[in-house]
């Protein structure tokens, strides 16, 4: 709008809604006139809502693929421990029906190597899945 081509209007704010309006106006170096006529020119814009509705869906497919990924890397940890499993049974015999204090000794002293190991593992920046993911990616770029 034109600075001089101007109508005067008057209301009244609820004294925390003025504090914020001045606070605002205050921050952005601005008048709180100005302010207050792009909240309601925007209030008032028909394209208004279509830009709410545009920018909620983008935040909502950005968290759509950040859910899909994390959702993959689930999977893939899933997959990882049963295969570690499945070999880990298929080359541990069975334990004796009462195993003693050593052998007992022996699982604990297995386990905590096992979870120390994970831990080292995890600490790295280099994880399962992101080498999984350069795999796919040397996948498309080949394919």
């Amino acid at each position: 709008m034109r600075k001089g081509n101007r109508i005067k209007h008057t209301f009244r704010l609820p004294p925390d809604l003025s504090r914020q309006l001045a606070d605002y106006a205050g921050r952005k170096r601005v008048s709180q006139a100005s302010v207050v006529e792009a909240a309601i020119a925007s209030f008032l814009s028909p394209d208004g809502s279509e830009r709410m509705e545009a920018a909620f869906s983008r935040r909502l497919d950005r968290i759509t693929r950040q859910l899909q990924k994390l959702d993959y890397h689930v999977e893939v940890g899933n997959e990882a421990f049963a295969l570690y499993l499945r070999t880990w049974l298929a080359a541990t015999p069975p334990p004796a029906s009462q195993p003693s204090a050593a052998v007992r000794a022996g699982v604990e002293k297995r386990f905590e190597n096992f979870v120390e190991a994970l831990a080292r593992h995890m600490e790295r920046e280099a994880h399962l899945a992101d080498d999984l993911v350069r795999v796919d990616e040397l996948d498309e770029d080949h394919g």
